[in-house]
């Protein structure tokens, strides 16, 4: 049995990723099966040895496949979470901006404050 290949650095989209993930458990559970039937064969001890092994190996690949998607998705989902505080901490500036320039538009003279000086001598 072949190993799919599955890029853990293609950007799947969730349900890309979760397909994916989906068919490599398939295939991870059909290796198991496998597995368990080289066990109870009549291969001879040597090839009984490498077909254990070799599908061993397959097993870890799988596995790593998978645990690979897995990071990549908890890492874009990391990411959408940080873009959104960004773009809602970036709205919050604005409108205390807005709020504050609405407040004051431009500095006003208290009248009577400062215009008139007398200067004795």
């Amino acid at each position: 049995m072949q190993v799919s290949s599955a890029s853990s650095t293609s950007s799947a989209s969730g349900a890309q990723s979760s397909s994916e993930i989906a068919k490599l458990q398939k295939q991870l559970r059909q290796l198991t099966d496998e597995l368990k039937n080289v066990a109870t064969s009549d291969m001879d001890a040597k090839a009984k040895k490498q077909r254990v092994e070799a599908l061993q190996a397959q097993i870890q690949m799988v596995q790593a496949q998978i645990e690979a998607i897995q990071r990549q998705n908890q890492q874009a989902q990391i990411e959408k979470q940080k873009q959104a505080e960004l773009a809602k901490a970036q709205k919050a500036a604005e409108t205390q901006t807005k709020q504050n320039n609405s407040a004051t538009p431009g500095r006003q003279r208290t009248p009577g404050l400062g215009e008139n000086v007398d200067t004795f001598a």
